[in-house]
């Protein structure tokens, strides 16, 4: 427990036989259980669980009959510590790559702060340049960049971290089946978070590598997978939160932007087809490509600062009054 709050940590597990043990022996006292999601691991993980469950009380194993991602198994753990009637449910990885350490500074925004979820944030870290490797750094900070856009939460950044805090009403809110089952989940759920008017906080955490893990990304594939998934949450967040529950003229900003742009690019092939059929550029052509350009990227960057200012009151706590 702290401070009143009752604490369960979720810790999705995939062939985490050699890891799991550390990160049960290395939990805070701080918190009350430690919920073990077994996604149908091909070696003994859940039997290595089963093992600690006979000394430790706190430890509860869940285990899934169908191999369904990390995603999936971190719903499963929310769903566990809702229907138990937890305050606070936080997400550790089940291969050591998270310091213990800053739990307690994780959960502090959710616990007093009057946040609904917080998360770490690896990459303003000290050490994190020299510590994370080079092409997780650049693709962490990639989909940071499209994460901002997609969730309409600016002032968050590392959104691939799974070092998580959420509320009892977050949740209970959320339907944890209808989550993005694979790599992309954190920043699926930050999307939702938005839609949900859910204050979200970033917690400086220390990068942990080299620990024994084996990590299954490619990077080159996930940037792709997960950037169409934001696309593809980004238009649900427009059309829910902007268009269906409270209209915003910043819809049709971000629709004269898409358009535009894309009319520009149309006109950017013409232009490079016709340069080279015939040896010269058609004026018109490019005066219009300019023209739809400079106002497309205008008004795209208008609709940016807009969402911006409507979403700026979900960086701060109800009971802090602040945001630190």
């Amino acid at each position: 427990m702290y401070k009143s709050a009752t604490i369960a940590v979720v810790v999705p597990a995939y062939n985490e036989e050699t890891q799991i043990g550390r990160v049960i022996e290395t939990m805070p006292d701080i918190v009350d259980s430690i919920v073990i999601v077994d996604d149908k691991s091909r070696d003994g993980t859940a039997d290595r669980v089963r093992a600690y469950q006979k000394d430790n009380p706190r430890v509860v194993l869940v285990e899934h009959a169908v191999n369904q991602g990390v995603g999936g198994a971190i719903a499963s753990g929310y769903k566990w510590a809702r229907d138990n009637d937890i305050d606070i449910a936080v997400v550790m990885a089940g291969d050591g790559q998270m310091d213990p350490d800053d739990l307690p500074r994780i959960v502090e925004p959710v616990a007093t702060g009057g946040f609904d979820y917080s998360k770490g944030n690896r990459l303003i870290y000290a050490d994190a340049y020299t510590t994370i490797p080079k092409t997780r750094f650049f693709g962490n900070a990639i989909l940071s960049l499209l994460t901002k856009i997609a969730s309409g939460y600016w002032h968050i950044a590392d959104s691939q971290t799974g070092y998580t805090a959420i509320g009892k009403r977050a949740l209970a809110e959320i339907d944890w089946d209808r989550m993005y089952k694979r790599y992309g989940q954190p920043n699926d759920l930050l999307v939702t978070l938005n839609v949900h008017e859910c204050r979200v906080k970033d917690v400086p955490v220390r990068p942990v590598y080299n620990v024994g893990e084996k990590s299954g990304i490619r990077i080159h594939k996930v940037v792709f997978t997960i950037g169409w998934l934001l696309f593809k949450r980004f238009m649900w967040r427009l059309g829910t939160k902007y268009l269906i529950r409270d209209f915003h003229p910043l819809i049709l900003f971000y629709g004269l932007g898409m358009f535009l742009l894309a009319m520009s690019l149309i006109l950017f092939v013409r232009l490079i087809v016709v340069w080279i059929a015939e040896g010269d550029a058609p004026d018109m052509t490019m005066m219009a490509m300019l023209f739809a350009f400079s106002i497309g990227l205008q008004s795209t960057f208008f609709a940016m600062w807009f969402d911006m200012i409507t979403n700026q009151h979900l960086r701060v706590g109800e009971k802090s009054g602040d945001d630190k």
